[in-house]
């Protein structure tokens, strides 16, 4: 066991587990955020993503060691009320259907939009292409990131 330091949402936090427990366990039953899932396991369905330091990764595989003393938004923290622009399209659009992957797709959808505010068909599909949706709503998805570029295009960034 050694103790973890990090930041969570903008909250400091200290942990003490082994060094090598996934991300995704340390915030779902270390710290009680079970906003991200678990989906595979070995980073190949985009369920469990959250964004370090701005970046999005896959917290299934991430050892909590990693980011100590970096920043880590899970979807508890993109926005309190679900005003961020991908939150809005995700809710405008009616985007899930079962909704087990939307977590990891609007974090991954934040992580786009804040590097590329415009982006085209294919930027989207690139991007998105490591978020697997069992219902298939990804022309939906598609659509509410294109929603969520308009949405801060128009002042609504959160």
């Amino acid at each position: 066991m050694a103790s973890v330091t990090f930041n969570v949402n903008g909250k400091p936090q200290a942990v003490d587990v082994s060094p090598n427990m996934p991300l995704l366990w340390v915030l779902r039953d270390t710290l009680g955020m079970t906003g991200t899932k678990f989906g595979c396991g070995m980073a190949l369905c985009g369920a469990c993503t959250v964004h370090v330091n701005g970046q999005a990764i896959r917290a299934c595989i991430t050892p909590v060691s990693s980011v100590a003393g970096k920043s880590v938004t899970t979807i508890e923290g993109l926005s309190a009320d679900s005003s961020h622009p991908v939150q809005k399209a995700w809710i405008e659009g009616d985007v899930p259907q079962c909704g087990y992957c939307q977590s990891g797709q609007i974090m991954a959808a934040a992580a786009l939009l804040k590097k590329n505010p415009h982006p085209t068909d294919a930027d989207i599909d690139e991007v998105m292409k490591g978020n697997i949706c069992r219902c298939g709503t990804y022309q939906d998805i598609r659509q509410a990131i294109h929603r969520a570029a308009e949405i801060n295009a128009q002042g609504g960034a959160a």
